[in-house]
Order: structure tokens, then C-alpha cells, then sequence
């Protein structure tokens, strides 16, 4: 009878890995979007932009200071950085 149950029932298989691959509950899964919301609107509130390259999101800051203080690496290029350093 349970094996019946079982079968009948619905579900869909989640397939985001990166940022929930951790969670066992809807509600741990829910609190990890939540937070990464604020993390998203503070940084948007700090100038960051999304911007899509290649078929990419890239996530860019005008400012090279701000994007460094937050602790970001830069994946430009070697050449392109050094164009940023101001003499």
C-alpha cells in the first residue's frame, strides 16, 4: 500500500547546484534566497551592474576600489587590469 502511495506521487526534480546544493528543507532552501536577495540589492545599492558578455552574466563596478573593498578578483584579462592602474 505505501508502495502505491509513493508512486503516485507528484514532484519535479530541482536542478540549481550552486547556491542550494546544501539545503535538506524548502525552508533552509528559501532563507539562502533571501539572503542572497539582500546581498544582490546592497550591491546594487553600491553601484554593481549585471551585464551579459559572451552569453554570460558578468557582474561589473565602475570602480575599481569599491569592487576590490568588497573583496571581488577581477577576471579581465592581465592587460586589460593594468589599464586600470592610475599613475
Amino acid at each position: 500500500m505505501i508502495q502505491s502511495l509513493i508512486e503516485l506521487m507528484s514532484y519535479f526534480t530541482w536542478k540549481e547546484e550552486g547556491l542550494t546544493n546544501d539545503c535538506e528543507t524548502l525552508d533552509s532552501m528559501a532563507a539562502r534566497f533571501e539572503e542572497s536577495a539582500r546581498l544582490m540589492r546592497k550591491m546594487s545599492a553600491e553601484g554593481f551592474r549585471v551585464e551579459k558578455r559572451n552569453n554570460r552574466q558578468i557582474i561589473t563596478h565602475v570602480n575599481s576600489k569599491i569592487f576590490n573593498d568588497w573583496g571581488f578578483v577581477s577576471e579581465e584579462s592581465p592587460y586589460d587590469q593594468l589599464k586600470l592602474i592610475l599613475e
